[in-house]
């Protein structure tokens, strides 16, 4: 029953989330419980882990709620949600965070030290050089990133339970954690133990100043001058074809040429060979859908590695690798085992040793003298890759990297891929192309080690031999009882630490594992895989995996190899896709374009609901734009909010029963409307459209309240009668229906109004069923919509006369056909009463019109 002192005297949103939310918590509301839980009752989701540095963004908001949508309406129809949270905190900004708030450098090479004392705490590092930055070992580096990430975690977290996310706060972890760490090295472990991790040289973008790899968030482009230099290769039949590239110092790096593959020009010579200048090396002439037919000449030579496109072209059409550039940016001593002629030997010694600016003079001298340089130089600008720190352009230089086998060069493992991705219910269907044209199109293995610090470390050792070089081709792999392990802190089994670096001894392996090697494990992360094989047989695989359409190749691809690789199965049974926040001129929003907008903001100004509203009015995989300056959807879902709040002290202030028999036709026609909703709507949700449930609850709504309460109102008022039960019935079983459909989007209004006349939360009831409803009856939903037009009818005559909408009425007719009138006889009472009508007739008509309106006041 209703407790009218729990009803304020006006409802308002300010202040709600912190209320419930507190609630929630002390009360247990979303805690995964799971003594009672099966298989077959738990709806488990694996939740996107954001990266925990920097701040959220409103697409973050906007991904997420979609989420928690599903969440609270599984949770609603009795399903035991699986819903925990993860941190990704593994990433480059904390370790330049890091290096700057203490003051400390990292050098994997160093070992542990107890309890060590960073020189600063909360330093900006801006007055201080790299070089005079303590240096630590690894392990007390992560150490410090971790009590860093920990602050940043806090602040994410006070911010998802702002938004009202329905998330269990037990269930959560961090991708640098123990757990995480013994996990991820644990199934990389087993990938080797299974064949499906090698080693293998590969390039790597390394800054020549800094002496160290770059990681594609460190880099940045930069406006450089340079010059194109027209040069010619030699076919077989004695013609020439002609390139134009910016380096010509690594055309004795060129692997091959490429044009694009609906280029006419060249198409005839796809497959062919030609002969590269002064270093005469036979390349192929090949077709790559990256090759630009309107830049140079539309055919570019492909050298290992000029820039990233290079690099891609080397992996997707598996090419051999002739780098010559070294770690220290200079030319190498010995030449690729493709220059075997006597002459091309002999002008690569002439570049041996030499910078990259000097070996571009001499190549470009060397082309002169040959007669291959076809014109001057022609002077360019172009943008360079840079690291963020650098001020010499990064090169891309061989390095030995760790690689997990993905399909590209076994036909089983990729049917098997693609089988899952078909096993898989998508929402929106359509972005399953995506998965499949990538996993279709692969050429080459999954690179995955880095040259960072604050990672997974690689958990894998290197015996070296009596002059001290490492061996490795025969790798020491970590023990499942060593794990967590740091190699660059820990001794190899077998030796003591004494021998670390010395012959006979070993080395550690200083790489860590890529982000998503870590991160495509989020399954096996957050469900307990080899630490609670209870929980992950309950979980595992999970109902849900959402996330952003941009990582379907990445994250959602790299998840399903690791579960294949180690449990043969899909991971989860449906994905959700959510699409792009865009700007008002319709870009994607990034950081990298400056039009981020951040939500914490907007959440104060306007209110979690009414953020939420915005989110889930957009359907999966389709793109919203967002503008800060008129967030006019976010204005909507808070009137809405509002309104949610009002009319339930409106309605909770009858007096009656939920329960009391509803008999009068049109309540019973409101009813039966409403079930019509409920079973739409649910239909909508379990076929993951949240948006569409969204909106046919808010018509319902927005029709209810202008229509059918403000039809019945007078009658809910009245004295005790039958009539008035119906109405009261009516108005408070809608009122308990509305906020159950309302409740997985606006949920702080929702919890709000429901406990006023309960006494549990409404997002642990059951979801609206049809069978709520009362009997339908012999009162069909189009009695409900007659009522309303007539009940517009009578307020449009009195705008008319600008009169107020009080002003009683001394008669007025409804023209309508015949079939019309015997239902809306029905409502006659009602429509006098709401209209304050004296006299009320009906007049059969072909259509429907309210007319011959006499207002009292003006009769005379």
């Amino acid at each position: 029953m209703t407790d009218t002192a729990r009803i304020p005297d006006k409802p308002a949103l300010e202040g709600l989330e912190s209320v419930w939310g507190g609630a929630w918590e002390r009360e247990g509301t979303y805690r995964f419980d799971r003594s009672s839980a099966t298989r077959e009752c738990i709806y488990s989701i694996d939740t996107p882990p954001p990266t925990a540095s920097g701040s959220l963004h409103i697409g973050h908001v906007f991904s997420y709620t979609h989420t928690d949508v599903v969440a609270r309406f599984q949770r609603m129809r009795g399903k035991s949600v699986f819903y925990p949270m993860g941190w990704d905190d593994n990433g480059l900004p904390t370790e330049r965070r890091v290096q700057n708030y203490y003051g400390v450098r990292c050098d994997p090479t160093l070992a542990y030290v107890e309890a060590f004392v960073p020189p600063y705490e909360g330093g900006d590092g801006k007055s201080t050089k790299a070089a005079d930055q303590v240096p630590i070992s690894r392990r007390n580096f992560i150490e410090l990133c971790e009590r860093l990430t920990v602050e940043d975690e806090q602040q994410f977290e006070a911010l998802w339970r702002q938004l009202g996310l329905s998330v269990d706060w037990t269930q959560t972890y961090r991708t640098i954690g123990d757990e995480s760490l013994f996990a991820s090295q644990l199934a990389f472990v087993r990938n080797v133990e299974r064949g499906e991790a090698y080693q293998a040289l590969a390039p790597t973008l390394w800054d020549v100043t800094f002496r160290t790899a770059v990681a594609q968030a460190e880099l940045e482009d930069r406006e450089q001058p340079g010059h194109y230099h027209r040069v010619s290769f030699h076919r077989p039949d004695g013609n020439n074809i002609e390139i134009e590239t910016s380096r010509p110092e690594l055309i004795p790096a060129c692997v091959a040429l490429v044009a694009h593959p609906d280029d006419e020009r060249y198409q005839p010579l796809f497959g062919t060979t030609v002969t590269t200048p002064v270093f005469g090396v036979e390349v192929p002439v090949l077709a790559h859908h990256l090759a630009q037919k309107d830049k140079g000449t539309g055919i570019a030579m492909i050298c290992t590695f000029g820039d990233i496109t290079d690099v891609v072209w080397w992996r997707e059409l598996d090419l051999p690798n002739r780098a010559i550039i070294g770690f220290d940016g200079r030319v190498i001593a010995e030449a690729p085992e493709a220059i075997t002629s006597e002459a091309g030997t002999a002008a690569f010694a002439e570049l041996a040793g030499k910078t990259i600016f000097s070996a571009k003079q001499a190549v470009v001298q060397q082309l002169r003298d040959s007669g291959d340089l076809l014109a001057d130089p022609k002077a360019i600008t172009h943008p360079v890759k840079f690291f963020e720190k650098g001020d010499k352009p990064l090169e891309i230089v061989s390095t030995r990297q760790w690689y997990i086998r993905n399909g590209a060069r076994d036909e089983a493992l990729r049917e098997r891929l693609l089988g899952h991705g078909r096993e898989i219910d998508w929402h929106p269907d359509f972005m399953r192309v995506r998965y499949e044209n990538w996993v279709g199109g692969l050429s080459g293995d999954w690179l995955v080690s880095r040259q960072r610090f604050f990672g997974v470390p690689i958990p894998v050792w290197y015996p070296l031999d009596a002059a001290g070089d490492p061996k490795f081709d025969e790798p020491i792999v970590a023990t499942r009882e060593m794990l967590p392990v740091d190699p660059s802190s820990a001794a190899a089994p077998g030796f003591d630490e004494a021998q670390r670096g010395e012959p006979g001894g070993f080395i550690g392996e200083h790489d860590v594992m890529d982000t998503w090697a870590t991160s495509s494990l989020t399954p096996q992360l957050a469900g307990g895989w080899e630490r609670d094989p209870e929980l992950f047989d309950l979980v595992f695989p999970y109902s849900l995996r959402p996330q952003g359409q941009d990582i379907i190749r990445t994250w959602l691809f790299s998840t399903t190899l690791r579960a294949e690789l180690e449990h043969g199965v899909a991971p989860w049974a449906n994905a959700s896709i959510s699409g792009f926040i865009v700007d008002p001129d319709r870009k994607k929003m990034s950081k990298s374009k400056g039009n981020v907008v951040t939500p914490a903001g907007l959440l104060d100004q306007h209110g979690s609901d009414a953020v939420r509203y915005w989110a889930a009015s957009s359907r999966l995989g389709t793109d919203a734009a967002f503008d800060p300056q008129n967030p006019t959807q976010v204005k909507i879902g808070r009137r809405l909010a509002i309104k949610v709040l009002n009319a339930a002290k409106f309605i909770l202030g009858f007096d009656g029963r939920a329960d009391a028999p509803v008999t009068v036709p049109v309540d019973r026609s409101m009813l039966a409307e409403l079930a019509g909703v409920v079973e739409r709507a649910t239909r909508s949700l379990e076929a993951y459209d949240h948006a569409r449930a969204l909106e046919l609850a808010e018509t319902f709504f927005w029709t209810f309240c202008d229509d059918y309460l403000e039809l019945v109102k007078e009658r809910a008022y009245g004295e005790p009668s039958p009539e008035q039960a119906s109405a009261v019935a009516a108005l408070k079983t809608a009122l308990d229906v509305l906020l159950r459909l309302f409740a997985p989007v606006i949920p702080f209004a929702t919890e709000e109004a429901w406990r006023w006349s309960h006494d549990g939360s409404v997002h642990v009831a059951a979801w609206p069923t049809v069978d709520d409803l009362a009997a339908r009856g012999d009162a069909g939903v189009e009695l409900l919509e007659l009522a309303g037009l007539a009940l517009t009818g009578i307020r449009r005559a009195k705008t008319d006369v600008k009169a107020s909408q009080k002003t009683p009425v001394a008669t007025a007719a409804i023209a309508a056909p015949a079939a019309t009138i015997a239902l809306l006889e029905s409502v006659a009472s009602d429509l006098r009463a709401v209209g304050r009508i004296a006299g009320l007739g009906f007049v059969e008509a072909e259509s429907f019109e309210v007319r011959d309106v006499v207002f009292e006041a003006l009769s005379e």
